[in-house]
């Protein structure tokens, strides 16, 4: 009973990144635009928090911090795919590749310092953990607590507010949304920026919340599972937390194992969530065009092309 609850205790733990990045992911590619730069914007996000807390900073402003550094990331990405036009698969894996060489240079001297995080709900509210509940909410963090509210809330603007809808329509066909007086750009340009800042706030959640302490390649290819959750979600904000408390599961399953000193190979259970991102994926290719996906995902819209 011990090993299950303290299981669950800490499974949301580990899916809050996963939900944060995968909804940034859902917004930029429901506009049609292809991002594939998940990882290099959670890492950046992630160092960016570390440094702030680590130069005296508040861990609440810290989070502001992670995902305003992968928001200027983003915008970049966002020039090179939106405006100028460049293809959005490789201009994805650059921001991986700039993401990543950044936080080994600049974080380097933060490395495995550790800091006073956000705390849990245990501590804020000094809550006995008499009771199996109880140990499983004093363990959870305020940001947790939020994230079915901003699932809900994502899910209502892109399904049922106007402004949701043009977005849609961006992604299924810029043409017919031009016609309407939809500016393409400006509406792929704003997905972007959302998706640099909720990728940003999933790396800053890892470092602040979870970790306390900033180490090179701590995003550990969450980034790219990210990218399979949207795939598994459909492109549902709701379904992909479902996923992500799959996948989060999965991901936790080893270190309470750990805990109990079970006789398992570890470097092999290791592996279990990305095991089910190449599962997703193939699954997701061998089905052709994937239930949910934007038409015109990853493709380049020229302003022309609606004659």
């Amino acid at each position: 009973m011990d090993f299950l609850i303290g299981w669950i205790a800490i499974i949301p733990n580990y899916a809050t990144p996963l939900v944060l990045a995968s909804l940034g992911l859902i917004i930029c590619e429901r506009a049609g635009i292809l991002n594939l730069g998940a990882e290099g914007l959670m890492a950046v996000g992630a160092m960016s928090a570390a440094i702030a807390v680590l130069s005296g900073g508040n861990p609440w402003a810290a989070l502001v911090a992670g995902a305003a550094s992968a928001m200027a990331l983003a915008f970049l990405f966002g020039m090179a795919t939106v405006v100028l036009r460049a293809d959005q698969t490789l201009s994805g894996l650059a921001v991986v590749a700039i993401g990543l060489g950044v936080t080994g240079v600049v974080g380097r001297s933060y490395v495995q310092k550790t800091f006073v995080g956000i705390p849990n709900l245990g501590d804020i509210f000094a809550l006995e953990r008499d009771t199996a509940v109880a140990r499983i909410v004093a363990v959870q963090d305020p940001i947790t607590l939020a994230l079915p509210v901003m699932v809900g809330l994502l899910w209502w603007w892109l399904m049922r507010s106007r402004s949701g809808l043009r977005l849609r329509a961006v992604g299924e066909n810029p043409a017919a949304a031009d016609v309407a007086g939809v500016d393409v750009q400006i509406v792929q340009l704003g997905a972007v920026l959302a998706s640099g800042l909720l990728c940003g706030l999933a790396g800053a959640y890892l470092s602040v919340a979870t970790s306390h302490v900033w180490v090179e390649g701590m995003v550990a290819s969450r980034g790219w599972v990210a990218v399979a959750l949207v795939i598994f979600a459909r492109w549902n904000p709701a379904r992909a937390l479902v996923g992500a408390l799959v996948f989060g599961s999965a991901d936790a399953l080893v270190p309470r194992l750990q805990a109990v000193g079970a006789d398992i190979p570890v470097y092999l259970m290791m592996t279990l969530p990305y095991l089910l991102t190449l599962l997703v994926l193939v699954i997701g290719s061998i089905s052709g065009r994937r239930s949910g996906e934007p038409a015109f995902l990853g493709r380049i819209y020229l302003r022309q092309d609606k004659h």
